[in-house]
Formats: structure tokens, sequence, C-alpha cells
């Protein structure tokens, strides 16, 4: 199945544009520094675009205060809904938690990855 070209590009662009977590999270990923896996950033999974993706089906989204906000909180329940569906697992993090927190985030993500791992073909 070939995907949007107008997708892609977005999605290239928005690697161009990271916030400040994303930006240190995607530090603390790339190049298989974490456990040694493979993650992706701004990977395309139609129709939507996620923050960072996981070769063990695990979907990371960083979470700014606009998530905060009813009309947010319901896109984001049915992009969740959407990608379980899949058969992937969504982990969310606030922003300022990566920020102050990165010590925390990565241990829970290091449970998260390690169970899936354990559970994985």
């Amino acid at each position: 199945m070939k995907l949007d070209p107008q997708l892609l590009e977005f999605a290239k662009i928005m690697r161009s544009n990271a916030t400040d977590a994303e930006h240190l999270m995607w530090q603390l990923l790339r190049a298989n520094r974490f456990m040694n896996l493979k993650f992706r950033r701004q990977h395309v999974i139609a129709p939507y675009i996620v923050d960072f993706y996981c070769q063990l089906g695990l979907v990371i989204e960083l979470d700014g205060s606009q998530h905060g906000t009813e009309d947010v909180i319901e896109y984001d329940a049915e992009r969740t809904k959407f990608l379980e569906a899949l058969g992937l697992t969504i982990v969310r993090y606030w922003n300022h938690e990566v920020l102050g927190r990165a010590d925390v985030i990565l241990e829970d993500l290091w449970l998260r990855c390690y169970e899936s791992k354990k559970t994985s073909p």
C-alpha cells in the first residue's frame, strides 16, 4: 500500500520542527541506543503520524498542554483506539515529564519494552 506523499512530507516537516521533549527523547532512543531497539520518529501509520514507533509495535506519544483540552482528548482517544486495533501498544508521556524526569520515563519505557520483548515471538 502506497502512503500519501503529502502525509510523508508532513512527517518530514514535523521531524525538522521537533519540540524540546521530542528532541531529547530522540537523542535517547535513536541509533539503537535504548535496549538495542530500532525506533522511528514522526512515523506514518496512515492516516496518522505517531511521535515514535518501536519495532516491538510500541507507539510513544509525547503530549503538550494542548492534549488536556476536551476536543484533543476525544481525538487522542479515537486515534488510540485505531492504533490499538492494529495491535499496537500506545504509551503517552507529558512533555514536562520527559524534560524534567527523563530517568523516570526511561525506566517506565524499559519495563514496557522488556515485557513486550518477553511476550513477542
